[in-house]
C-alpha cells in the first residue's frame, strides 16, 4: 500500500484520531523528526509526540489508545525496543503502522499497516525512510484537518529525490575538504534548527559517535547563545546545517558569531542547492533534513575514507549481549 492508501484505510476504520507518536531508537529516531515537525507546526487539534522506543515502553503516555497513530521506525525491523513498542502500542488499541526497509521483519509484523522503503541504490533512496514518514503526516494532517499547502507538498515529494542526486553530484570535493580537515580532530560540534535540528543529532550521535569513534556533540541553534558558544575559539570544529526557510536566521546568527571568533566552520546550506527554486516557500522547510541527510552521508563516507575507519567498524553493536 502507498502512504496515501494508508492513511485513507486508517481514516475509514477511524474518522476520528487524537494523537500520533513517533516511536523508534537512534537514527531511526531522528528520522522520524520531519513528521514530528511537521505535524507540530501545522495541526490544530492532533497532538504529536516522539518518543525513543524504551520510554514508550517504560513510560508510555495514557492517551496510547483506539484514538492514537503510533508510527514505528526501525531499519532493519529488528530493534528490540522498538518491536515491543509497536506490539505493545496495538495491545493498547492504537493503529500501528511500521516503518522498515524489511518486508516480513519483526516490526513489520507487529504492526496493522507497513511503510517499506529502500536504501541501497543511491543516497536518495537512503533517505526515503525520512520521505515517506514526511509525507504520512501530510497525509495524516489533511486526511483529519485539511492542508492548504498538500498540492505543494506532493510536488516537493516529486522533486526531492532528484533534488538529492544533483546535489551529491557537486559535493565531493567540498566533503573531501571536510574530511580533510577533520580526519585528526578530538571533538566536532553539529548544529542546526527547524526541522534540520535532529539531522545535527543524528549526525553527531551516529555517524561520528557510532561509526567513526569520533567523540561530538550537537545542539539546537537556538541555544547556541545559552550555553555553548562558550567554547567557540579560533579552529574549534563546527560543521553547521543552514536551513532555507523561516528558521534560517537562528543559523545565520549562529554562522556570524562563529565566524567572529574564527572557528573551523564547515557550512552546508540548503540554499546552494537550489531548495527553493524547486519547491514552494510554504513548505520547502520541511524538505531540509531530507535533503542535508542526504549530502551528510557524502561527508561521513569521504571522512571514514581518510581515517580509514569504515562506516561498518563497530565495537561492540552487535558484537555483545548488552
Amino acid at each position: 500500500m502507498t502512504v496515501k492508501e494508508i492513511v485513507a484505510a486508517i481514516k475509514a476504520e477511524r474518522p476520528e484520531i487524537a494523537s500520533v507518536y513517533f516511536v523508534g531508537c537512534g537514527a531511526s529516531m531522528a528520522e522520524l523528526f520531519p513528521g514530528k515537525y511537521f505535524l507540530d507546526g501545522n495541526a490544530k487539534k492532533l497532538r504529536v509526540s516522539l518518543y525513543t522506543a524504551n520510554e514508550f515502553n517504560y513510560s508510555t503516555p495514557a492517551a496510547v489508545d483506539s484514538s492514537a497513530i503510533v508510527v514505528t521506525c526501525s531499519l532493519s525491523g529488528n530493534t528490540p525496543e522498538t518491536v515491543k513498542a509497536s506490539k505493545k502500542a496495538m495491545e493498547l488499541g492504537a493503529v500501528v503502522v511500521s516503518v522498515t526497509h524489511i518486508d516480513g521483519s519483526p516490526l513489520a509484523l507487529a504492526s496493522h499497516y507497513q511503510i517499506i522503503h529502500g536504501f541501497e541504490k543511491n543516497y536518495a533512496a537512503k533517505m526515503e525512510k525520512m520521505t515517506n514518514v514526511l509525507a504520512f503526516a501530510v497525509e495524516v494532517l489533511n486526511a483529519y484537518e485539511g492542508y492548504a499547502h498538500y498540492d505543494a507538498a506532493q510536488e516537493g515529494f516529486a522533486k526531492i529525490y532528484d533534488l538529492i542526486e544533483n546535489a551529491v553530484s557537486s559535493q565531493l570535493p567540498f566533503a573531501k575538504a571536510f574530511a580533510d580537515a577533520n580526519k585528526d580532530s578530538k571533538m566536532l560540534y553539529v548544529m542546526s534548527s527547524g526541522a534540520t535540528q535532529k539531522v545535527a543529532y543524528s549526525f553527531s550521535m551516529f555517524l561520528m559517535m557510532e561509526m567513526q569513534w569520533l567523540p561530538s556533540s550537537s545542539f539546537h541553534d537556538g541555544e547556541f547563545f545559552h550555553g555553548p558558544f562558550e567554547l567557540a575559539e579560533k579552529d574549534v570544529p563546527y560543521l553547521l546545517l543552514m536551513n532555507d526557510g523561516p528558521t534560517r536566521p537562528m543559523d545565520a546568527r549562529a554562522l556570524t558569531f562563529l565566524q567572529r571568533f574564527d572557528a573551523q566552520v564547515t557550512l552546508v546550506d540548503a540554499k546552494d542547492f537550489g531548495l527553493s527554486s524547486q519547491i514552494d516557500s510554504s513548505v520547502v522547510e520541511y524538505f531540509n533534513p531530507i535533503l542535508i541527510s542526504g549530502v551528510l552521508r557524502l561527508y561521513a563516507e569521504q571522512l571514514a575514507i581518510v581515517r580509514n575507519h569504515p562506516l561498518t567498524m563497530r565495537r561492540y553493536m552487535w558484537k555483545l549481549e548488552y
